[in-house]
């Protein structure tokens, strides 16, 4: 496998991660429940569409707005390293109102499918530091976030078939799975800022 290769699917991998479209489901299912099975299928479209653009924003542009306000590589990195910390553990050990806390009631728009279920901080994050850390990689990961992004639909869009086939128990065993790949993607950020940071001295 070449390098390229190898840096797509590395940063694909991470990317689902951070959306976690399993994790998801139940969110979703729970806030479509009172809306009939046709037009749920659209406001998922639709939403999945929206954080696609607004991901492919921060992509392109996210770390140009962090050059603005004059913040440091190891600053990104550590902050995001938290925030998936924080992410990942609300996965392993969730509240009764998810990993993103308590929803609002009624058909959602924008909130809180698109943004922060799938668009959340740590996929924001992630996108933001993969760019400051290799810009010259960007149409990379423009593809990888590609790749993720339809990954993360099908499963959102096939939400109730899935359920029926892992109920529950199936989705939470493999969300916790996640967590803890995401607890440790974050340990490592968490590293690499403070080696970052203590090199910079």
């Amino acid at each position: 496998m070449t390098e390229l290769s190898t840096s797509i699917w590395s940063a694909t991998s991470v990317l689902i991660l951070v959306m976690d479209p399993f994790g998801n489901i139940p969110l979703f299912l729970s806030l479509l429940k009172d809306i009939e099975p046709k037009r749920r299928q659209k406001i998922i479209l639709r939403e999945v569409l929206i954080a696609l653009g607004i991901l492919v924003f921060f992509l392109f542009f996210g770390a140009h707005a962090l050059s603005f306000l004059n913040l440091q590589e190891e600053s990104v990195t550590i902050a995001g390293g938290i925030v998936l910390f924080i992410i990942g553990l609300r996965m392993i050990f969730p509240s009764s109102h998810g990993v993103m806390g308590e929803q609002p009631q009624g058909e959602p728009i924008i909130v809180p499918l698109a943004i922060p279920l799938i668009a959340g901080p740590s996929a924001l994050a992630t996108l933001i530091l993969m760019v400051r850390s290799n810009p010259s990689l960007t149409m990379n990961y423009l593809v990888a976030l590609l790749i993720a992004w339809a990954v993360t639909a099908a499963v959102l869009l096939a939400a109730p078939f899935l359920y029926k086939i892992l109920h529950e128990r199936g989705l939470t065993a493999i969300e916790r799975l996640m967590g803890m790949l995401l607890i440790m993607l974050s340990v490592q950020m968490l590293l690499n800022g403070i080696k970052g940071y203590l090199q910079g001295l």
